[in-house]
């Protein structure tokens, strides 16, 4: 089984306004709403793919309500935490000329209901998938991934980490299946600008001896690079496209990774197919769909990588 955990889903609620201008009216030209969060959009990725799945995570009020409905259309499987003070998240994404957002709080949550997280998290077994990916809502302590993967640690679970700087620095030691910092990030973690591909795969490996088993590095425009458990390093290219959305393409890179390996065990296709799945995101108004995925799968397999 594959597990996501959304400590902060929210509805996604997209704009695009034409000329966007502060203290006055603007009308939209083209709305969506959307169900947002860095695990939701793996989950739905990992869905598209073929690869069913459970979201775990915290919703309370009507828009916890809303994106439980929401998801049940998505095709996996959720088994959300009811929070009873506040509402999940609205987050505002206005699209004019540049992107902006602003993103809601979300709902308080106890020490009560993590505590029925870990419950739910008893059910994983050796060989079951947890992703933990995005940012940790100021009412849990920001060293929930930590305890979590200590909680789990000796089970067999195969662990996926896609967050930043200190949440990332501190897993580390529990030996997460795979990480994926972008360049940037990588960067932040050991306070140097990197510039060069041999720069970045150097900082990757030193990730590698502090515990991670597999880094991927995503690098935008650049293409990813990925440094496997068995010491072999992957690069691989962007496929041609234009970039329309920023939202969720690093997390279908994960989901698109996850598939693969899960589909042959080999670490080249995985990066492949991630590379394609973050490309066909970014390539269009919402999250991938299978299709482009694969259209862009092949364009990578022509070009050589």
């Amino acid at each position: 089984m594959i597990y996501t955990v959304t400590f902060n889903p929210a509805l996604d609620y997209v704009v695009q306004v034409d000329h966007f201008t502060l203290g006055t009216v603007n009308r939209t030209e083209q709305e969506s709403i959307f169900c947002g969060g860095k695990g939701l959009n793996v989950s739905t990725v990992l869905a598209a793919l073929g690869y069913g799945n459970t979201a775990l995570g915290f919703v309370a009020g009507f828009t916890g309500d809303e994106i439980e409905r929401r998801v049940g259309t998505l095709g996996f499987r959720s088994d959300f935490i009811h929070v009873e003070h506040g509402m999940s998240r609205i987050n505002v994404k206005l699209k004019s000329g540049e992107e902006t957002e602003i993103n809601g709080i979300g709902p308080e949550i106890t020490k009560k209901d993590v505590d029925q997280l870990y419950e739910k998290l008893d059910c994983l077994t050796k060989g079951d998938i947890l992703i933990l990916s995005g940012s940790i809502p100021r009412s849990i302590d920001d060293d929930i991934y930590e305890r979590i993967m200590e909680y789990l640690d000796n089970k067999g679970i195969r662990i996926v980490v896609d967050a930043t700087r200190d949440l990332l620095s501190n897993v580390l030691a529990y030996h997460p299946f795979l990480i994926k910092p972008n360049n940037h990030e990588l960067g932040e973690m050991f306070g140097v600008t990197l510039e060069t591909i041999e720069e970045i795969i150097h900082y990757g490996k030193l990730l590698q001896e502090k515990g991670a088993e597999n880094v991927l590095i995503s690098m935008a425009g650049d293409g990813a690079v990925l440094i496997t458990k068995k010491g072999e390093v992957f690069q691989m290219g962007v496929p041609s496209g234009i970039v329309k959305n920023s939202v969720g393409a690093g997390d279908s890179m994960v989901a698109g990774f996850v598939a693969g390996y899960l589909e042959n065990g080999s670490y080249e296709h995985a990066l492949r197919l991630g590379s394609a799945a973050g490309s066909a995101t970014a390539f269009s108004q919402g999250l991938a769909a299978k299709e482009d995925i694969m259209k862009l799968y092949e364009e990578l397999l022509k070009e050589g990588y």
